[in-house]
């Protein structure tokens, strides 16, 4: 995977897309933003609509991936949610929330290694 970081994070967002839909979930809606914050998949399985933060890393050079998942980035993604929720939940039908975080790493033979953290914070 290689290009500008934006591009970079277009396709991980895609490969995650694919990802989550060959684990039973279902896409709601991708990149929901507001002047604040972005989101950038809105899921659901079974009863829970899941907000997920997609993370990547074309290597473990700097770390991982869901390191970058601060406090600071956690509390404006509940934020993002919560705002998602009073706009459009009211349509939805669900008994729970989670926030998920879903880091890729690339291997040396370019595949993309997936770690899902279901209720991430």
């Amino acid at each position: 995977m290689k290009g500008t970081n934006r591009s970079f994070g277009r396709e991980c967002e895609a490969l995650a897309e694919d990802y989550f839909r060959e684990m039973g979930y279902k896409i709601i809606c991708r990149n929901y933003r507001l002047r604040f914050g972005e989101i950038d998949l809105i899921l659901k399985k079974d009863s829970w609509l899941v907000f997920v933060e997609v993370k990547a890393r074309r290597s473990k050079r700097f770390g991982s991936p869901q390191e970058a998942v601060t406090p600071q980035k956690q509390r404006v993604i509940r934020k993002v949610a919560e705002a998602y929720l009073q706009q459009k939940g009211k349509g939805l039908d669900f008994k729970g929330i989670r926030f998920d975080v879903l880091a890729i790493t690339f291997k040396e033979d370019g595949k993309p290694d997936f770690n899902h953290i279901p209720f991430a914070f």
